[in-house]
């Protein structure tokens, strides 16, 4: 068993847990009549539908791992997977899928899918997949869960994406990451947890070692008592406290699996490819639907057109078809290709989140010409909206060097400046 399923069963636990209460109350006794069944029904289907009703929406990004082969080094490929890590950091991405462009009867590369066992002689992806999932591990639980690897010999070199969840050893905060360890809290069914602090914790579950599990640190900051903490799963810091906690890692064999598998209920529901052979739209022209789940895909060293062309479960379709929008982001290009990692940093639809008190607000900056276009996607609740817009009038990018906006603090990289609102 793996140690993202181990890690998904300590989730499903958590939540689990977290439910008995809930559960115990939908539990019959004897005597209960039909009218009381009915309610209780009645009462677990609202319920599920205001939980449906608080998700937060997600931002994913699926990259090639194509362009990991089109580096001439290892030590230029990781600064690259590196500056994919930081830009996906930066914006706050939810989710990093990696995908290759293989037929649909290709089996899938076990040297992908496992953590920490593939051979040196490992793929453009599953070196992608280390790097990616490797710098967005907290420092302090890097040598537990990431055994000495060739490929990991430069990591070194790369600065540190400093997330929220990548605390210093005095900070405390309401969750934190950590992972089990061998030694068991004697006759209590429960294990100890390092989570980067002078002393372990205890959590009150049963847990096999070497797993990453998040902590619900509770606000008992006394180390000495040993008071059980909670395993979480890994949206609680999100959804509880609106803190950005990291993103996580996907590997697709083709395109279609990226649609396919998607972890979250009900799939993605808005798709956003990105080509130089796509539509150039001005920015008051471009209406964001709605969405949950948004997945922006950017292509290989061919595009997107060569995996679909590639992928069987898609083979003969168009491009357009596949996804919602298919959009140049940069058009009038001085360049004939633009790199993946300059398209992640230097986006015209940039998404950026704004901070005011816990709740999380994104909004879309597009550059054309002299004009920022600024449309807000979903506002600073967990419910996403229909996207509103304004234009702003600005000077020539060359010129700009602060802006005043009646706004949280807000910094965007935009040409090189730094804007802020």
């Amino acid at each position: 068993m793996g140690k993202k399923q181990k890690r998904a069963e300590a989730e499903t636990e958590a939540e689990r847990i977290e439910n008995d209460k809930a559960e115990n109350e939908f539990e019959l006794t004897n005597g209960d009549s039909h009218k009381k069944k009915k309610r209780r029904r009645r009462n677990k289907e609202r319920d599920e539908r205001d939980k449906e009703a608080k998700e937060i929406p997600t931002v994913s990004i699926a990259v090639s791992g194509s362009i990991i082969n089109n580096a001439q080094s290892l030590e230029l490929a990781t600064r690259l997977a590196g500056q994919i890590a930081r830009a996906a950091t930066i914006f706050r991405i939810d989710e990093v899928v990696v995908f290759d462009n293989k037929s649909s009867s290709e089996k899938e590369d076990p040297t992908v899918t496992t953590d920490n066992n593939s051979d040196e002689n490992e793929s453009g992806g599953a070196f992608f997949i280390r790097i990616l999932r490797y710098l967005e591990t907290p420092q302090y639980l890097r040598k537990a869960l990431f055994p000495r690897h060739n490929n990991l010999r430069f990591v070194g070199m790369l600065p540190p994406l400093d997330a929220p969840h990548h605390l210093r050893k005095h900070e405390w905060a309401p969750f934190r990451e950590g992972v089990t360890l061998n030694e068991k809290v004697p006759n209590s069914g429960k294990t100890l947890v390092d989570v980067g602090l002078s002393k372990n914790v205890v959590v009150n579950q049963a847990l096999e070692p070497g797993i990453r599990v998040t902590v619900a640190m509770g606000t008992n900051r006394n180390l000495d008592d040993d008071s059980p903490r909670q395993v979480v799963s890994l949206s609680k810091p999100r959804e509880e406290a609106g803190l950005y906690w990291g993103y996580r890692v996907r590997y697709a064999s083709n395109i279609s699996s990226v649609f396919k598998d998607c972890p979250y209920r009900g799939g993605y529901d808005l798709l956003i490819g990105t080509s130089e052979h796509g539509l150039i739209i001005n920015s008051s022209e471009l209406s964001l639907p709605t969405f949950r789940h948004l997945l922006i895909a950017f292509g290989g060293l061919a595009g997107l057109e060569e995996s679909i062309e590639e992928d069987s479960n898609l083979k003969g379709k168009d491009v357009r078809e596949v996804f919602d929008s298919y959009l140049n982001t940069r058009p009038h290009q001085g360049s004939r290709t633009i790199r993946t990692e300059v398209v992640l940093f230097d986006w015209p639809v940039v998404y950026v989140p704004i901070y005011e008190t816990c709740d999380l607000n994104k909004i879309c900056i597009f550059l054309t010409g002299s004009n920022f276009h600024i449309a807000s996607v979903f506002p600073r609740t967990n419910q996403p909206s229909n996207a509103k817009s304004s234009t702003l009038k600005l000077p020539e990018v060359s010129q700009i060097e602060e802006i005043s906006f009646p706004y949280s603090s807000l910094s965007c990289m935009v040409a090189k400046s730094v804007i802020s609102f």
